[in-house]
């Protein structure tokens, strides 16, 4: 029997991820930001979540950490669609345009 009244996890920001890898590299974030030319704050940014991570930025970390642009961009897309899932406001916007369309 599967439960309808499951709460969905949090999604993770590509930015997690890429701190997990810059720990298993023993990169702090500051030398790693110097590497691929970014300031160090931006570089934060984006390992707090707070900041996407857009193609130039997925390119950069493909070139210094050999793990392709595109998983980057793959990550980062699939956490937008989460975040978007998760609101309730925004779905309940879905719901309604749904229901217009159907009719047409």
């Amino acid at each position: 029997m599967i439960a309808n009244n499951l709460i969905s996890f949090e999604p993770t920001h590509p930015g997690e991820l890429l701190l997990d890898e810059l720990q298993c590299r023993e990169l702090s974030q500051a030398k790693f930001a110097s590497q691929i030319g970014v300031k160090p704050s931006l570089l934060n940014e984006i390992i707090k979540g707070k900041r996407s991570v857009n193609a130039e930025m997925a390119l950069l970390f493909e070139a210094a950490l050999g793990i392709s642009a595109n998983i980057w961009i793959k990550l980062q897309n699939e956490y937008n669609l989460q975040k978007a899932k998760s609101d309730a406001s925004f779905m309940s916007r879905l719901a309604a345009i749904r229901r217009i369309a159907a009719v047409l």
